[in-house]
């Protein structure tokens, strides 16, 4: 169970950062993640034109945000940790939107690296984000760990909230889309070509559709 405070400015989203002195700069994705979805009081229209390409999201209603929204995992340790967490209305029903922002910042270690301290938590967390997205990671353990954990934690949140649809999306805020490269090749693994600025549907989960989509954001809308 959880309560959620109501934000009036982008300022008030640093009280909820893990590290509020270090993360929140001009320049960093926190802070230009908050004015951009501030200063659109709810979908970016970057956002909405990428997601409504797909007849699936038209029409596409902001519900809610929840910043910096914890989604627990097996295994212990840190939750998934989610910059904004969107509840959207769909002609079909909920749609749940993990949204990851990213200017210049990389997406953390790879499967190898995390595991390079192996643990029983983490066998069992990699082994339960291997049933729920049906990919065996281990496999592809040069992949991204983040990517994993986020695409599942859109998936886990649908299912809570009684979506038919969960959205792993990634707002880049990169003039040059820096770290595209790693995306691409996670959803490679799900069969997918990766382009920025498309959403793909990745599978079928649980009646759940899994989407992933990348918008490059044209400006740093900052102020």
């Amino acid at each position: 169970m959880a309560f959620f405070v109501r934000t009036s400015k982008p300022e008030d989203w640093q009280l909820f950062l893990a590290e509020p002195d270090r993360q929140w700069k001009d320049g960093y994705s926190a802070k230009t993640l908050a004015y951009c979805w501030m200063n659109a009081k709810g979908l970016p229209k970057s956002v909405e034109n990428i997601l409504c390409e797909n007849e699936a999201f038209i029409p596409i209603q902001f519900l809610a945000g929840f910043v910096e929204h914890k989604v627990y995992l097996p295994g212990g340790g840190h939750p998934s940790q989610n910059d904004i967490l969107v509840l959207a209305r769909l002609k079909k029903g909920l749609a749940v939107i993990a949204v990851e922002g990213k200017v210049s910042e990389p997406f953390g270690e790879t499967i190898a690296e995390w595991l390079n301290t192996p643990s029983k938590g983490k066998t069992r967390r990699l082994d339960f984000l291997s049933g729920l997205l049906g990919i065996r990671f281990r496999d592809f353990q040069d992949v991204r760990y983040q990517f994993t954990h986020r695409a599942a934690s859109a998936l886990i949140e649908a299912k809570r909230f009684g979506a038919s649809t969960a959205v792993m999306l990634i707002h880049s805020f990169s003039k040059d889309s820096k770290w595209f490269g790693d995306y691409s090749k996670f959803v490679a693994l799900f069969g997918i070509k990766a382009f920025p600025n498309k959403a793909y549907l990745a599978k079928r989960i649980d009646e759940i559709d899994l989407y992933f989509a990348w918008v490059s954001e044209t400006c740093m809308l900052l102020k």
